[in-house]
């Protein structure tokens, strides 16, 4: 589910079933020309969809932390969020990138999927089998 599909009546039921967040990461940097940031979002996009399609009713989507240049503090700033998530009561907590970031192996988020290169296209397989594999681990 999106964010915007939930209201603050719902919520609290919803809560035990939606345990997991997920975050996209836009990776701009504020350089790009309006073609590049339509692509760049419509990049991370498709990499989230393949979360989103394969498990709708147990995620929510988050809205998209958009600017990452790949600073300390840029990078602080989006732990913060994964923390603050948690302790909203989301058990996980998921980023995803749609082109090669450096997100720091010491994000609070529990998985982070992203490409190793410009190219590269998510494998939905390989995506639906880690994150099963860490609902399962814990």
């Amino acid at each position: 589910m999106k964010f915007s599909e939930i209201d603050e009546n719902s919520w609290p039921e919803l809560q035990n079933y939606l345990d997991t967040c997920l975050i996209p990461v836009s990776g701009l940097t504020g350089g790009e020309a309006p073609w590049e940031a339509t692509m760049k979002v419509a990049r991370a996009g498709k990499w989230l969809a393949a979360l989103e399609r394969a498990f709708h009713g147990r995620t929510v989507t988050m809205p998209a932390f958009h600017y990452v240049s790949g600073s300390h503090n840029d990078l602080e700033r989006l732990d913060q969020l994964c923390k603050q998530w948690r302790a909203n009561g989301f058990r996980y907590i998921i980023a995803i990138c749609g082109q090669p970031l450096v997100l720091s192996s010491e994000l609070s988020a529990d998985l982070i999927f992203q490409p190793t290169s410009e190219v590269e296209e998510p494998d939905a397989d390989y995506i639906r089998k880690t994150v099963t594999d860490l609902w399962r681990s814990r």
